[in-house]
């Protein structure tokens, strides 16, 4: 990740984006502190879609089923 400051990231938020679109993530910092992050949609939205899928797993389901249920049906 590249830490860009507040200012810098206003004035150059097109070459950002065109960045950010190739895949580089970036930290918007506001006086040397980070107070954002910049990245591409598609990226954060797989982010969400783990992120759920481990929430599920930690509250005993795996794709809808019991995690006891998801280990019989693997082994058939």
């Amino acid at each position: 990740m590249i830490s860009v400051g507040s200012y810098e990231a206003k004035t150059h938020l097109p070459r950002l984006l065109d960045e950010v679109e190739a895949g580089e993530t970036f930290v918007i910092t506001k006086h040397g502190r980070p107070v954002a992050r910049l990245v591409g949609v598609g990226r954060s939205e797989r982010r969400e879609g783990l992120v759920e899928a481990f929430r599920a797993a930690r509250e005993g389901q795996y794709l809808g089923l019991d995690v006891a249920e998801a280990k019989a049906a693997g082994r058939r």
